[in-house]
């Protein structure tokens, strides 16, 4: 059988999201050959989802943040994916859990763009475009994957897993909070599971913000005025069950609430 194709390995990952099949490793007929291709495969299911109407991509996830998760994965760097309009929810979400194979949040700190960044920039650069930051839950959708085995390049052609945000009320004098030191908490039924701070993602979540930024704009794609960047979690992934009532709050950056019913 011949080798697939890019756009062919994209048709058939989106499916297995769109279908939620339960898979614990990406099969090898549809795993990149390295990184670059696989972002080659994510370029690709992004089209298709926006096709099939998942809406226009307002902004982007940051995954693998921290060195441990890179060491897992055999990589030197983060990697991240898109964020679909249909997708993004403010303050407070219900979502129904047999709606995915496997319902994942992640604790983190959202920022949202003033200005466009075609050029990416330092730290300093991205934090001047930054408008606003909040308080906000990724939820993923990760079809049961085995963690154990987890690759860098197959999260990448799944869009690093991204099913959608919940973001907070803004906060647009930020500027006056340290970042890297800010606490976050995350905690379900009222009990914490985990907290960290941000300087738990890559040192300061501008960072991440910078990173992404130059990525993007060598890929040709970059942010714009209005995105939303989701920029790593500080706190292990949760799976909530049906009945379950979580909740981020970040300090001084207010709360994200997501009800799994």
């Amino acid at each position: 059988m011949p080798a697939l194709d890019s756009r062919q390995k994209a048709e058939r990952i989106a499916a297995l999201f769109r279908e939620r099949h339960q898979i614990d490793l990406l099969p090898p007929e549809l795993m990149p050959a390295d990184l670059d291709e696989a972002y080659v495969v994510r370029a690709a299911f992004e089209a298709i989802e926006r096709a099939r109407g998942r809406g226009e991509v307002v902004g982007y996830k940051i995954g693998l943040t921290t060195p441990i998760m890179q060491k897992l994965c055999g990589v030197d760097e983060p990697c991240y994916g898109a964020i679909f309009a249909t997708e993004v929810r403010h303050r407070r979400a219900e979502l129904p859990v047999r709606d995915y194979c496997r319902l994942g949040i992640e604790t983190e700190i959202a920022v949202r763009l003033g200005e466009d960044l075609p050029q990416g920039g330092s730290a300093d650069r991205v934090a001047a475009a930054v408008e606003s930051c909040m308080a906000a839950i990724e939820v993923l959708e990760d079809l049961r994957h085995d963690y154990k085995r987890l690759s860098a390049a197959a999260m990448v052609a799944g869009n690093v897993w991204n099913a959608g945000v919940v973001v907070g009320q803004p906060v647009s004098d930020w500027r006056r909070l340290d970042l890297a030191n800010v606490v976050a908490r995350l905690t379900i039924n009222g009990r914490e599971i985990g907290h960290g701070i941000g300087g738990d993602v890559m040192g300061n979540p501008l960072n991440a913000l910078a990173w992404l930024a130059d990525k993007l704009a060598v890929a040709g794609t970059p942010l714009k005025r209005g995105m939303i960047v989701m920029t790593g979690s500080m706190v292990p992934i949760q799976f909530p069950a049906a009945g379950d009532h979580a909740i981020v709050e970040v300090e001084q950056l207010g709360t994200a609430e997501l009800v799994a019913t």
